[in-house]
């Protein structure tokens, strides 16, 4: 048969004396060597970055590092596969020097240098910087929940809690008229043993105490208890719910690289807008930042700070009334006059200020019509006997000043999908980083910054050509003595 033959499995070789040999020169461990090599891992934090000069000689955290980094960016991130890559795929035996540590040493230099990776990331973002592959004009910014160390089966509410023990009340019960049926039944007519009922019942009775430690440890602060990742919370998704994070992550508009990356284990996105975009106006090292994301980053506190900043938002409100959800005139319908500070209805009748609390933080003045009894529109307006009121927030004149740049700027809002949804798509696809592997807060935001990075090193890697890359990495050697 006229096929190509392979390699005569038993014919000696002579391979390559050197294993640089088997790298090409464009092969792109040769960066991440040069990379890392031109850091100074003790100013970032790495842990046994100086060398002691007694005892066993440690693992230098620069190999420990490029291993990570090599292993994020080809979807490998188990300590166990990436101890077993060192003895088998040659850019890894290059990368170490044949150096294999075992998979405990791997996983703990991860959980020991959480902060330095996200240090690490920061310098990386410098090189973009110097390879202008920032626009630091515009960005986009959005979370994704990813799952979490932790089921839902070991994940608890107040509900779920009381449940749990009002069923285990009704199965103890059941037990102990079975055990009462047994001891008065002939011993051939059980069907359980007065010894397996007590043993059901004690099981069952621990873990209905359990429950009930639980429920008393859940307060006004604390709504959920998640048992093995305390820190991960319970959160809804388009496909559901999951235990887990919210993912944060800023992606320039030049090349979508991510500008900034957080995580939070707070289910709602409308606490992140100020902080996200603060964190991505300083790595991009601008003046002035333009961000767009979706309605449920929208309230008038970050709106407000994020303005201190000189970050201009574009961020789309929603439409929360009440009214409006009945088929009745919202807020939207009525207009603000600020020369007469007075709210007009669609009859085009005044409602004029009456008072102001402070409700929750908020700053709230009251608008109040005087005459709705004998309005021709009243039926679409309220259905309250009472007339028609309407509240202010103390900064609503930037919100309504948002509204105006978000309609006069559309092409802004239509962007902000092709921004962040691009970086997230590749993470959960390609990567397939749809959950973490390590525990706390801490630790995930480290690991995320690590999935992010890998992102970046991916993209940068196909923007830009080798020999510039490299040229790159070494205007930032570090000075040597």
């Amino acid at each position: 048969m006229n096929y190509r033959a392979g390699l005569d499995r038993s014919q000696t070789l002579l391979f390559p004396e050197r294993l640089e040999d088997y790298i090409s020169p464009e092969n792109p461990v040769r960066f991440l060597d040069a990379f890392v090599a031109s850091q100074d891992l003790k100013s970032l934090g790495f842990t046994k970055a100086q060398c002691a000069d007694t005892g066993r000689p440690a693992y230098d955290p620069a190999m420990l590092l490029k291993l990570y980094l090599y292993g994020y960016l080809h979807r490998i991130r188990s300590s166990r596969l990436l101890e077993a890559e060192c003895h088998r795929n040659v850019e890894v035996l290059w990368l170490t020097g044949q150096q294999a540590p075992d998979h405990k040493t791997i996983a703990d230099f991860r959980k020991d240098n959480a902060r330095p990776f996200q240090a690490m990331h920061r310098q990386f973002r410098l090189l973009c910087h110097q390879l202008d592959l920032f626009g630091a004009q515009l960005v986009g910014l959005d979370g994704t929940k990813l799952a979490a160390v932790n089921s839902k089966d070991a994940n608890f509410n107040e509900k779920k809690l009381r449940e749990l023990i009002q069923r285990s009340d009704a199965q103890l019960a059941e037990y102990l008229a079975t055990l009462d049926a047994a001891d008065a039944a002939e011993p051939a007519q059980r069907s359980l043993s007065r010894a397996d009922l007590e043993a059901k019942i004690a099981a069952l009775r621990d873990k209905r105490d359990w429950h009930a430690e639980l429920l008393a440890q859940l307060d006004g602060d604390q709504t959920q208890i998640s048992v093995s990742d305390p820190e991960a919370r319970r959160m809804r998704t388009g496909q559901g719910s999951v235990v887990g994070y919210n993912a944060q992550a800023v992606v320039d508009h030049k090349n979508k690289l991510i500008a900034a990356d957080d995580v939070t284990n707070e289910e709602t996105d409308l606490q992140q807008l100020s902080g996200m975009a603060k964190e991505a106006k300083a790595n991009l090292n601008t003046d002035k930042l333009d961000v767009v994301a979706d309605t449920g980053y929208c309230t008038t506190a970050q709106v407000a700070q994020c303005q201190e900043h000189n970050i201009t938002p574009y961020v789309p409100k929603a439409d929360t009334s009440a009214n409006t959800a009945q088929g009745l005139f919202g807020k939207s319908r009525f207009t603000y006059d600020p020369q007469k500070d007075v709210y007009v209805c669609p009859a085009g009748s005044p409602l004029t200020y009456r008072f102001s609390t402070d409700e929750k933080g908020r700053q709230l003045r009251y608008y109040r019509a005087s005459d709705c009894k004998h309005c021709a529109l009243r039926k679409q307006c309220t259905r309250n006997k009472a007339n028609r009121t309407i509240t202010r927030e103390q900064d609503e004149a930037l919100m309504e000043a948002m509204a105006a740049r978000v309609a006069a700027h559309p092409e802004k809002i239509k962007l902000r999908k092709q921004l962040c949804e691009h970086p997230f798509g590749t993470l959960k696809r390609f990567f397939g980083y749809t959950y973490f592997l390590v525990k706390g807060l801490v630790k995930v935001r480290a690991e995320w910054s690590l999935m992010t990075l890998a992102y970046n090193l991916k993209r940068v890697l196909n923007l830009v050509s080798f020999d510039k890359l490299m040229a790159a990495v070494a205007m930032q050697v570090p000075q040597t003595a």
